[in-house]
């Protein structure tokens, strides 16, 4: 008996994925106010291959898909594989520009819209509650498709939860990617997506042509961590430890960055969002950043066009308190020298 069960996380899986697993999915889905069924669930190799399948269906060369200003790296890589154009549409400190995103779709007709709503890659930034009633307002009436990727959704340290531009989404129009990197272990490559049955069908094929299914073995161990311990304490560890290193950044960046230099404050998340004076370039910076025996992101990637290089992402949540401390202080020690 016990061999037959070994051998059951040996065998070819569905290629929606593990029941079980979809099941314990949708029950979350719920508790975020999404009203979904593990027939609308579908397991990915990781969010990312997600996208990939939404821009194979979506996606011809030449079609417009609108983008936040700055947005995921990795979204725009996957999109400009399939030779999208793009529109991006500017942010602020509360997310995406309502008025600037209804402009954009009546004026360019897009394809696809895409944004990371909560606690935002690369900025850190969330979109407050009522921009996120208004944008499945927005794509409702335009009836165009909206991919909402939230993979740090659970990592809130301070302030309310916002639920989920879907929990809005009353006609289906919201397309909504998840992952379980950030709360296990980002080696499983093991996501999700959650769609409306006649896009799901077609998501099935896309994915037989792809990969079959993802693979068993990895959905099964993820259910049975998720069966037989306790995850709500190991998701309080990680927000408890995210959230002080979080702090140690700010603190350390408040004392000793120039006047001239600013930042976010992201509630949750992994990253946050330096901007520099205008006429310094974070690119060109890096090399002596190393020099320094420090390290960021340069901001210009994650722009699709006209891109701000004067912006760098930081991250938090990889480096013990020394380190972060370390790491700041010989940034600051750069910016200074530029400032003086």
């Amino acid at each position: 008996m016990l061999e037959d069960h070994l051998l059951c996380w040996w065998s070819a899986s569905t290629t929606e994925g593990f029941l079980p697993l979809r099941e314990y999915i949708a029950s979350q889905m719920q508790a975020k106010e999404i009203e979904t069924k593990s027939d609308n669930i579908l397991i990915t190799n990781g969010s990312q291959q997600a996208l990939d399948l939404l821009a194979k269906l979506f996606i011809n060369p030449g079609d417009v898909v609108l983008v936040e200003k700055p947005s995921y790296l990795g979204a725009l890589q996957v999109f400009r594989s399939y030779q999208a154009r793009f529109i991006d549409v500017p942010t602020d400190d509360e997310g995406i520009n309502i008025e600037a995103l209804d402009i954009a779709i009546k004026k360019h007709h897009p394809k696809l819209i895409y944004v990371t709503p909560t606690f935002k890659n690369p900025t850190g930034v969330t979109l407050s509650k009522e921009r996120c009633r208004s944008v499945a307002k927005i794509v409702q009436e335009n009836k165009v498709p909206l991919i909402e990727d939230d993979p740090y959704g659970e990592l809130r340290y301070y302030g309310e939860v916002v639920p989920p531009i879907k929990s809005f989404d009353e006609t289906g129009w919201v397309i909504y990617l998840s992952t379980f990197s950030k709360t296990i272990a980002p080696g499983l490559r093991l996501g999700w997506l959650v769609a409306e049955k006649d896009l799901m069908g077609k998501l099935v094929l896309a994915k037989q042509g792809t990969d079959l299914h993802t693979g068993t073995l990895v959905q099964r161990a993820a259910y049975h961590y998720l069966m037989n311990y306790n995850v709500t304490n190991h998701v309080e560890t990680i927000r408890s430890e995210y959230g002080r290193r979080r702090d140690i950044m700010l603190q350390e960046m408040e004392k000793n960055f120039p006047t001239n230099v600013s930042w976010t404050k992201p509630e949750g998340g992994m990253f946050l969002w330096v901007t520099l004076p205008e006429n310094l370039d974070a690119v060109k910076l890096l090399s002596r950043a190393i020099e320094e025996k420090v390290a960021y992101v340069p901001g210009a990637p994650f722009y699709a066009d006209d891109a701000c290089l004067n912006t760098l992402r930081l991250n938090y949540s990889n480096a013990t308190p020394d380190q972060i401390k370390s790491g700041i202080g010989r940034l600051a020690n750069l910016f200074g020298k530029l400032h003086g």
